[in-house]
Formats: C-alpha cells, structure tokens, sequence
C-alpha cells in the first residue's frame, strides 16, 4: 500500500487512528471498480499495520458515499463479465468480508449521503457515527432492484422487521437523528462534532486490552446466527483463545489491581496495561 499511489482512496494515520477516506469527492464518493480495489488492499495492509489501532471509514468532501457509481460499476463492465466480477468480489471482500471480521475497531464516520451500497461499509463497521444532518437513503426501488449484495441482509439484521421494511419498499430518505433512532448508527451529532466525537471515541477504544477488544468484537457478531448451545462452545472457546494470545494477560492484571491494588474500577474504566 505505501508503494502505490491511491486514486480514489485517502489514507491519515494520526495517535493510532488511520482514517481510510472514499476520495471521490466529485462523484460525492460514489464507488467505482478501481475505489474497491484500493480499499481492498488498503484494507488489508492496514489489519497488521503496528501504527493502525482503530480505523475510521469515511469520506472526503463531506460525503460518506452515494453507493454504487452507475457508470463505472454496472454500466461499463456490462459486456465484460471478468471484469464485473473482479470488481463484485472486491466490493464485497471490503465492505463486509474484511470488516465484518476486521482484527482492529472499525468506526464508520458518516457525513452528507451515505445511500443503497454505501450501507454494506456503514453496517460491516462495528460502530457507526453520523451528523444529525446526514442523508442516508436505501433508494434501490425507485431504480427498479433491490438493495445490492448484502445490504437487504445486513439491514434486516441492524434494525427491527417493520423498519428495514419501511424504508427499503418506500426508498425515503432519513437524517442521522432517525439512524439513531431505529440503530443504523450509534449515535448523530452536529456536523461540527463529528470529527472530534468519532476521535473521542477511537480513543475509548484504544484503552481496551485489544485482544480482548477483538475477541468480544468478534463474538457479539458470531453469535447473533447461532442457538445457545453453539454459543456456549464458541464462548467458551473464545474465552480461552484470550488467554493464550493476549499479551497483557488482562484478567489477571485487571484483577490484581481491582483486588490487591485498590487502583481499578473495572465499571468506569480500562484497567491499567502493563506497558503503560
């Protein structure tokens, strides 16, 4: 990724937040296929990149992403099926495949429209922010199709059954404060805040054990598909895969300092690491 210059994707690495920006701002970062090819691979170098310990997807020019770019996307790979299908995989790969199960916190930064494709990034983030007056919009029926890939799915997943019906069959646009409301995001600020509210809370994040971080981030998703006997098993696995591979060994740090130390209040706070 450091050797090759990006035409469509921007990257900023600032105090362990790397920003991964759509930089399509013309195109209000409507994704193209050579978009989805640069957020693959930046996407990739970035999950064992030692200066990267959250990653926030967003937008430059003030816009998340209008989706799909029409265009580029669809209309001119319609006769190139090889071509059509390198760019789906990519698409897909990035936007849920490698988020969804991403090592690292991701944070979803949302700003002006974030519409129809944009919703898969927006939704395979662990967490999502908007602007109170972001525009989010899943307008695939006013087109004639339906939400693409797997935003149907991950819609129907996030909020209640009346909603993702609501606004998938009438394609009406809603702010950020209705986002938050049916829990597309975690919450909307104004504009203004965004930034700093997105870095306030990368920050929490950051003072997690980040084996700990990854493996909870990893079970809250795995088990929303399985029954409660699989999930006492993976449970119980992931539990003890922490113990291996978790350098601060945070269970018994934390306990030492709640117990013997008097230091730690494990309902306010992240315990102390040891490296600290």
């Amino acid at each position: 990724m450091a050797d090759k210059k990006l035409e469509c994707v921007k990257v900023e690495k600032e105090n362990g937040i790397t920003w991964v920006l759509l930089d399509r701002p013309e195109k209000r970062n409507a994704m193209s296929p050579q978009l989805h090819f640069e957020m693959d691979e930046t996407l990739k170098a970035l999950e064992t990149d030692p200066e990267t310990r959250v990653v926030v997807i967003g937008g430059t020019g003030g816009y998340f992403s209008a989706g799909q770019d029409l265009k580029t996307f669809f209309r001119d790979n319609e006769n190139d099926p090889a071509a059509f299908k390198a760019a789906a995989e990519a698409a897909n790969r990035w936007r849920w495949e490698r988020l969804y199960k991403y090592d690292k916190p991701t944070i979803a930064m949302v700003e002006g429209y974030c519409v129809g494709g944009a919703f898969m990034q927006l939704l395979g983030a662990d967490f999502a922010i908007a602007a109170e007056d972001a525009v989010f919009s899943l307008s695939e029926i006013n087109w004639g199709i339906l939400p693409g890939a797997l935003v149907s799915k991950a819609v129907a997943d996030t909020i209640l059954p009346r909603q993702a019906l609501y606004y998938a069959c009438l394609g009406e646009p809603f702010d950020g404060i209705e986002a938050a409301r049916i829990g597309i995001i975690n919450f909307a600020v104004p504009a203004a805040s965004l930034r700093a509210e997105t870095v306030k809370l990368a920050e929490k994040l950051m003072a997690k054990s980040p084996a700990v971080l990854r493996a909870t981030k990893h079970a809250v998703r795995q088990v929303r598909g399985m029954d409660f006997g699989q999930a006492y098993d993976y449970l119980a696995a992931k539990g003890n895969e922490i113990k291996v591979i978790d350098k601060q060994d945070s269970y018994r740090t934390g306990l030492s300092q709640f117990l013997d130390d008097k230091s730690y209040k494990p309902t306010f706070e992240p315990f102390k690491a040891k490296d600290e």
